[in-house]
């Protein structure tokens, strides 16, 4: 069949007129069609819409209920929340009460601890106080500075071992004390005592002033110059001319109390001078300073005044008279006022 619809003769071409009729009603079949087309497509289309909304609906229900349930489990969490906060608050409250009932305790036994270390300080205060007190009088009566140096040594010991700050002061004040009393000079009080006693015994030997020295024995048994003279009455005018000279005697006088003493004035004189250094002797020993002073010095007026400035006794008497005066200089022991104002000041607890 298909040979000889091949070998069919063409057929003969329509004329326009002819075709003309069913040409025109082609374009409103396939109109139909894609409008058929269309609307199968737009309502495939609606489905397939429909269906994913539904979906979307579903989803978006499934999502609401879940939402519900986590916003209702969200409630009870912060239900839960709330109650666990006004515990905590409570459990809070409580802390902080007992928390204060325990810091006031604290402040308490701290109070307690300072006034027990400040009673504890102040009886050291006060022990030292009194030691260092009893040692400088023991000091000043033996005059010796060994019992001061001791209790101000042992109180700076007693110090550094309690370590508190509040007596760093008093600490730094005896180290200043101690310090200046190691570096003061102090005189030998037994070397005065044997000073003085061999001022007494020189007293006895003494010149007074303007007074006539006694005669040599060996001018007595020595050859008078009138004895040589072979002519007896030149002999006799030359021993008239020396008793003459010795009954004038010319002589300068500084002080005239001295050449109208007595030889009883002059016996009470000395006994007077040694009584002075006596007197100073015994100051020395009992401490009295400022009375043997006074009188070393009224021993040292007399001195000068009644007694014969030039001879070799007077100066070497009053050369160590002025020794003895110098060395007491250095006799009075150096005083603590230093500690004494800070162990008022620690007493007081400023």
């Amino acid at each position: 069949m298909t040979t000889a619809s091949a070998e069919a003769p063409e057929s003969p071409p329509v004329a326009p007129a002819a075709l003309g009729g069913s040409e025109l009603h082609r374009p409103s079949g396939w109109l139909l069609r894609t409008s058929a087309a269309v609307a199968v497509v737009a309502l495939v289309a609606c489905v397939l819409l429909w269906q994913k909304v539904t979906s979307m609906q579903e989803q978006l229900a499934h999502q609401s209920a879940d939402a519900v349930g986590q916003a209702s489990e969200a409630k009870s969490s912060a239900r839960q929340a709330q109650d666990l906060a006004l515990e905590t608050a409570a459990k809070l409250a409580v802390t902080d009460a007992k928390l204060a009932e325990v810091g006031l305790q604290r402040t308490q036994v701290e109070e307690l601890i300072q006034s027990l270390s400040r009673s504890r300080d102040e009886n050291l205060v006060a022990d030292i106080d009194s030691a260092i007190r009893l040692a400088q009088q023991q000091s000043q009566l033996t005059g010796s500075i060994d019992p001061l140096l001791s209790a101000l040594k042992t109180a700076e010991t007693r110090l550094a071992r309690t370590a508190q700050p509040r007596l760093a002061p008093l600490q730094r004040a005896i180290a200043r004390d101690v310090a200046r009393i190691q570096a003061t000079p102090l005189s030998d009080t037994p070397t005065l005592l044997l000073q003085l006693d061999e001022l007494t015994l020189m007293a006895d030997d003494l010149p007074i002033a303007n007074a006539i020295e006694p005669g040599r024995p060996s001018e007595t048994l020595a050859r008078k110059p009138q004895e040589a003279i072979s002519v007896w009455w030149l002999r006799i005018w030359a021993e008239l001319q020396a008793d003459v000279k010795d009954l004038v005697r010319v002589s300068k006088i500084s002080e005239p109390e001295a050449a109208l003493l007595s030889p009883e004035q002059s016996f009470f004189l000395r006994e007077n001078f040694k009584l002075r250094i006596l007197n100073a002797r015994l100051g020395l020993m009992s401490r009295q300073i400022d009375p043997a002073r006074g009188d070393l010095a009224t021993a040292s007026v007399v001195l000068s005044r009644y007694f014969a400035p030039g001879a070799r006794k007077t100066q070497l008497a009053a050369a160590l008279l002025l020794q003895v005066q110098a060395k007491m200089r250095l006799l009075e022991v150096p005083r603590v006022d230093e500690t004494l104002a800070a162990l008022s000041t620690a007493v007081a607890g400023r």
